[in-house]
């Protein structure tokens, strides 16, 4: 793009020259975008000679309402470079500018922790004049390839997956049967850009304050948090409504979508009204376009058997009747499997080294308010793995998610309850995300946890429950010695939509004495965020087991006709 003005003459910003330079160029050749703290070319032709040690060249850029060098949301800087020794933004004359024949290109460079955003930029070469010429706008980027940077990732294959990469796998399914959809990002179509910025408009915060807000999006931190909460729209102007009962009346299942672009588009097109409906991995996969498109590193992450714990005990209680039934819904809960993204960034608000720099898990799906509002994280992978609960973001949660330990209550006719059993394994397992470079699916459980069933796996656990001032539960979920009876069911076909599914129940009498039992078989379907669904099958059954004995009980046949997950 290039242009005259009245004072100087020809202006060139050579857009497709510094986006190509700045890996933005899949977004637009024909506007400039840039990557802070990396510097681009503007050539100016001026009517004569331009002295660069003599001779005045202001620059001016601005971003948002009521700009200020104090918030670092404008400012002042040229040449000659001694004169403005104090901004933040610099300039300096372009290695073989032709500065004889009255043309001039200069490296512009933005500092590194500037905010993201439009800026404005215009251009002063009279001392006098109350106001500079215009020379358009430019909007700023994080910058993974920036060493200064606080989202810089070191490696250039991973910068290419998680910035780059428009297409993507999203891992679904259960434990035992994972499986993937495929994904378009697409954070670089047109439009997409300016859709994510919008989103950063009309966040709350920014509507409150905006000269605070314009000044702290130069904080990858703060910003994965305003996106967190603005892909829901449970209390706030967000993309997306989140649907789980099955009914999608006025709107498109979750099912339907399968990219970010066509949602964003239609929250744009529709004033900013929320698009009908998501569940947790289209929330998780739009905020990761949208992060992917301001220059954050992204990806996102699928969490199988992932609890849902409400009042921040990283258990998971459920309740059961003595006839084996679920006699209400318990606000505990472990889903099938839960999608959330990961972002890299620093964590200087945490440490004074970099001991909890890396991915950070956010969460976009409207589950528990966070400091009054439905957002999640940024939480440090490796505080989870330490059992660091004490930190920010919304660390116990998370952690909950991928370690919590399930207690089973039996619920007798008097409403008193008593302990069954402490499973501590069972919960967070096949933490899956895409791999760099390949289709292939990466276990990362090990980020998250150390190995279940081990002493270290136990002790960050114990550590975690001391963090959040919780009553230690002695047993640890571990019991000497084997239970006197003991039960396990046993798939002898593999569940497919549409067809029977054949289970048995192996019961084993590890006593040395006879054992009569009364066997309430009680199956109901669940949806995949653990809410029972409807009543399959009961039955009622009374077995002798003598000593040391074990014995099979065949179920009857169970026809699936949608996923669902049993109980």
């Amino acid at each position: 793009i290039s242009f005259f003005l009245k004072d100087v003459g020809k202006v060139e910003l050579h857009c497709e020259k510094n986006n190509t330079a700045h890996n933005t160029n899949d977004i637009s050749v024909n506007r400039l975008i840039v990557r802070r703290g990396q510097s681009f070319l503007v050539t100016f032709d001026f009517h004569g000679p331009f002295r660069s040690t003599t001779d005045l060249l202001e620059l001016t850029v601005e971003t948002g309402p009521q700009p200020s060098e104090a918030l670092g949301t404008r400012s002042v800087f040229g040449l000659p470079e001694g004169r403005w020794k104090r901004s933040s933004w610099k300039v300096k004359v372009h290695q073989g500018s032709g500065l004889p024949a009255g043309s001039i290109t200069l490296d512009i460079t933005s500092p590194a922790d500037a905010p993201v955003g439009e800026y404005s930029l215009s251009v002063k070469t009279n001392a006098t004049a109350s106001v500079g010429s215009s020379l358009g706008k430019l909007l700023l980027l994080f910058n993974p390839w920036c060493q200064e940077d606080s989202v810089h990732l070191p490696e250039e294959e991973e910068r290419q997956e998680y910035v780059m990469r428009e297409q993507g796998l999203v891992y679904k399914g259960s434990e035992k049967y994972i499986g993937s959809m495929a994904w378009d990002f697409g954070q670089f179509e047109d439009d997409i850009v300016d859709i994510c910025l919008k989103l950063l408009d009309v966040n709350p915060k920014c509507l409150s304050d905006p000269a605070k807000d314009f000044s702290a999006r130069c904080n990858p931190i703060y910003v994965s948090r305003v996106v967190s909460a603005m892909i829901n729209a449970n209390d706030d102007r967000g993309v997306l409504m989140g649907r789980w009962d099955g009914q999608y009346d006025g709107g498109m299942s979750p099912t339907h979508w399968n990219g970010s672009v066509e949602v964003l588009r239609r929250w744009l097109k529709y004033g900013g009204n929320p698009v009908k409906y998501g569940q947790c991995w289209v929330f998780a996969a739009v905020m990761c376009t949208v992060l992917r498109c301001l220059g954050i590193p992204c990806r996102v992450v699928t969490n199988f058997q992932s609890a849902h714990d409400t009042d921040k005990n990283l258990t998971i209680d459920n309740f059961f009747s003595d006839y084996g039934v679920r006699p209400k819904k318990s606000p505990d809960s472990v889903w099938n499997y839960h999608v959330w993204v990961e972002a890299w960034m620093t964590r200087p608000d945490l440490s004074a080294g970099s001991l909890y720099d890396g991915w950070q898990a956010v969460d976009p799906t409207p589950q528990e308010k966070s400091t009054g509002v439905y957002c999640c994280g940024p939480a440090p992978v490796k505080a989870i793995l330490q059992g660091h609960v004490d930190l920010k973001y919304d660390v116990p949660f998370v952690f909950a998610e991928v370690n919590a330990d399930l207690v089973t209550w039996m619920v007798f006719a008097d409403g008193s309850k008593k302990k069954i059993s402490t499973d501590s394994v069972s919960v967070g397992q096949n933490i899956s995300t895409k791999a760099v470079g390949s289709d292939k699916r990466v276990d990362i459980t090990a980020n998250y946890k150390h190995a279940e069933g081990t002493e270290k796996e136990r002790a960050v656990y114990n550590q975690a429950v001391k963090r959040v001032n919780i009553p230690e539960d002695n047993s640890n979920g571990i019991h000497d010695g084997k239970p006197g009876v003991s039960m396990k069911i046993v798939e002898l076909t593999k569940p497919i939509s549409g067809k029977d599914i054949d289970l048995k129940l192996v019961l084993n009498n590890n006593d040395s004495v006879t054992r009569k039992l009364v066997i309430n078989v009680n199956v109901q379907a669940m949806r995949y965020n653990g809410i029972p669904s409807s009543q399959i099958q009961t039955e009622l059954k009374e077995q002798k087991l003598l000593p040391n004995q074990g014995r099979v009980k065949m179920f009857q046949s169970l026809s699936i006709s949608r996923p669902t997950m049993f109980k």
